[in-house]
């Protein structure tokens, strides 16, 4: 069984997809991860991402490992605590737009997903990873809102302006991907979460699974 759920930054994508994946006993794959780790091995580095045969080269060259746990291995070593660092939320945008970067990381999730039931979410995973998913799900709620949840987190240095400026930014460049771009599903199952909990949206979306 595959769940996918789709949505911009902040509407609890990650959180309501580990809490569901771990109601039902399933696995909890973050697709975002897997881009956030490439970001930082990219920046690390200090590839060019603009000259995108030099990153994907450099990509397919990385080991990235998946723990059940949902921790993230780069090359032996676990960055999960620096996935969502400044300056890769500022980047990993521009790297995930990379058509041949995205084909990468698709493979390696349809990889780990062949033998297993999977909670996933993203950007894409309802239109163009695994758009024959049994449920589909479409996240959603106000720029405002999100950036608020992202300055309440106090994970970031910058101002509430400078968060919710950033986040509309990222989400013009989603939407506008030559590849994997962020759209809603036709037979996704629509939650504006901005004025929901976590506990209720998880609610909404069992109810509908079960």
């Amino acid at each position: 069984m595959i769940i996918a759920i789709d949505g911009p930054a902040g509407t609890g994508k990650s959180t309501i997809a580990s809490m569901i994946a771990e109601k039902l006993n399933i696995t909890f794959l973050n697709s975002g991860g897997f881009y956030r780790t490439l970001t930082i091995a990219i920046l690390d580095a200090g590839i060019d991402y603009k000259d995108e045969k030099a990153t994907v080269d450099f990509c397919k060259q990385q080991k990235i490992e998946y723990t059940k746990e949902s921790h993230f291995i780069l090359n032996g070593t676990d960055v999960t605590a620096h996935l969502h660092d400044d300056r890769v939320a500022a980047n990993v945008s521009q790297v995930s737009s990379i058509v041949e970067v995205r084909h990468f990381v698709n493979d390696l999730m349809r990889e780990i997903t062949k033998s297993l039931s999977i909670v996933c979410e993203g950007r894409d995973m309802t239109t163009v990873v695994f758009p024959m998913a049994e449920y589909k799900v479409y996240l959603d709620a106000s720029s405002e809102v999100r950036a608020q949840r992202r300055f309440d987190q106090g994970v970031s240095d910058m101002t509430f302006e400078e968060i919710k400026a950033a986040i509309e930014k990222r989400d013009e460049m989603d939407k506008n991907k030559k590849e994997g771009s962020l759209k809603i599903a036709p037979d996704a199952l629509y939650i504006d979460t901005s004025n929901l909990t976590i506990e209720k949206v998880c609610e909404i979306i069992l109810k509908q699974i079960s």
